[in-house]
C-alpha cells in the first residue's frame, strides 16, 4: 500500500509546477525550532495541555474529540534499524497515544517517497506533510552548521543546535520556503571518510580520489580543499555507485555505513570525525497552521523527544556499527591528534569561503565558535 502512494506522490509531484516552490509563507505561530514564543510561554502551554489530558483521562472524557482528525504523512531516506528510522517510528507512537489517535502519522522510510530533495519538493507543495533529512537546498544557510571539524563531542553539536542562532536560522528558512522547522537534531553523527583505493592517513592521501558527496556545498568544499575530485550520487544510489566504481570513496556516519551496508563495497575507512549534519524536520507550513493550536503543542513536545531520542541512540550505536566494519575486514584508521590537525588545517579555507558566500557572516562564526568554547 506504501509503495502505491508512493507512486502516487511521485506523478504528483512531477505534475506540479516548480513555481509553487518559489513562494513564501507565513512562518507558523508555533514551532519547536524557531522559538517564536517564551520557553516560559511554551512551558505553560505544555502543561496546560497535559493537565486537560490528565483531566480528561481521569473522567473517561475524550479532550479531542472535538478538534478533527488529522493525517500527517512524513518521509526520510534511512533504512529500517537506523536512529531516524527507529525514533520517527516512535514520533508516529507518541503523537498518536497523545492525541488519542485524533492525529496519525504515517512514517515513509527507506526513500519509499523519492530522494531527500524530491521529499523536501514534496512538502514545499503541501502533497506530503513533512520530511526528515539533511537537505539544504532551500536552506542554505543551516550549513553554517555543517563547518568541517566545528564540533568535537555532543554537548558542542547539542549547544550548536539549540542555539538562538539554530532558532533564527530555522526562521529565515520557514519564511523563505514555506515550510517549519519543528525539530532540529543529529543527522547520524560524526562522519567518516572511506575508500576502495588506499587507506587516507593524511590530506595528501586524497589526492587524485573521486569522492561520491551528495551534493552538499561544504562537502564539496572540503573533500575539493583536500585535494580530491567529487561527484554526487544520491544516497539511495551510492551502495551500487562504489560498487561499480563511479566513485572511490564517500564519506558517512558509522551508523549509516552499517545500516546500507557500504563496507561491503568500501575496504578503507578512516575515523575523522570531520562533520556531523543538522536534521531539520520540515513540515508544510500552510497544513501545520490550519492545525488546532493543541494538536500544534503536542507534535512539537513528540518532535522535540524525537530529537533527543534520536541522538541517544545514535551515541549508544556509533561504535557498535564502526566493529561491524571492523568485524566485515574492512581496515579502520584512526589519526592520531597531529595527524588531525593536518586535515584541520587543510580545510580552513572552507570557513573563508563560507563566510564570502554568505552562508554566514563573520560574526556569525564567530558566534558558533564562541558556542563550541563554552558548551559543557
Amino acid at each position: 500500500m506504501k509503495k502505491r502512494i508512493a507512486m502516487l506522490l511521485a506523478l504528483a509531484l512531477s505534475a506540479t509546477s516548480l513555481a509553487a516552490c518559489g513562494g513564501s509563507s507565513q512562518p507558523a505561530a508555533t514551532t519547536a525550532a524557531a522559538g517564536g514564543e517564551t520557553k516560559a510561554a511554551a512551558e505553560t502551554k505544555a502543561e496546560d495541555t497535559k493537565a486537560a489530558e490528565t483531566q480528561a483521562a481521569a473522567s473517561g472524557e475524550d479532550a479531542f474529540a472535538g478538534l478533527g482528525d488529522f493525517t500527517m504523512m512524513v518521509g526520510h531516506a534511512q533504512p529500517e534499524g537506523n536512529p531516524r528510522y527507529v525514533s520517527m517510528e516512535k514520533f508516529a507512537e507518541d503523537v498518536a497515544a497523545k492525541t488519542n489517535g485524533h492525529v496519525t502519522v504515517e512514517v515513509f522510510g527507506n526513500g519509499q517517497l523519492g530522494t531527500e530533495k524530491e521529499m523536501l519538493e514534496q512538502v514545499v507543495a503541501g502533497t506530503v506533510q513533512g520530511m526528515r533529512g539533511g537537505q539544504f537546498d532551500f536552506s542554505p544557510r543551516l550549513l553554517m552548521f555543517t563547518l568541517p571539524f566545528l564540533a568535537q563531542n555532543r554537548a558542542q553539536v547539542t549547544a550548536l543546535l539549540q542555539s538562538d542562532l539554530a532558532k533564527k536560522v530555522c526562521a529565515e528558512a520557514e519564511a523563505e520556503t514555506g515550510t517549519v522547522i519543528i525539530n532540529l537534531c543529529d543527522a547520524g553523527g560524526w562522519r567518516q571518510f572511506s575508500n576502495s583505493k588506499h587507506a587516507i592517513t593524511k590530506p595528501e592521501d586524497l589526492q587524485g580520489l573521486k569522492m561520491r558527496t551528495n551534493g552538499m556545498n561544504t562537502i564539496d568544499k572540503t573533500f575539493i580543499a583536500l585535494g580530491a575530485t567529487t561527484t554526487t550520487i544520491p544516497y539511495s544510489d551510492l551502495y551500487m555507485g562504489l560498487k561499480t566504481g563511479v566513485a572511490d570513496g564517500q564519506e558517512n556516519p558509522w551508523v549509516n555505513v552499517e545500516g546500507m551496508k557500504f563496507y561491503e563495497v568500501q575496504q578503507y575507512f578512516t575515523e575523522v570525525n570531520y562533520q556531523f549534519h543538522p536534521d531539520p524536520f520540515y513540515v508544510n507550513a500552510a497544513w501545520w497552521n490550519g492545525l488546532p493550536q493543541e494538536y500544534r503543542d503536542i507534535i512539537s513536545e513528540c518532535a522535540t523527544e524525537m530529537g533527543t531520542y534520536n541522538d541517544q541512540l545514535i551515541d549508544e550505536n556509533q561504535s557498535a556499527a564502526k566493529q561491524v566494519v571492523i568485524d566485515a575486514g574492512c581496515e579502520v584508521y584512526e589519526p592520531s591528534a597531529d595527524e588531525l590537525k593536518a586535515f584541520q588545517d587543510a580545510v580552513q579555507v572552507v570557513y573563508d569561503q563560507c563566510v564570502e558566500e554568505g552562508i554566514m557572516t563573520a560574526d556569525e562564526l564567530q558566534e558558533m565558535l564562541d558556542i563550541v568554547a563554552n558548551a559543557k
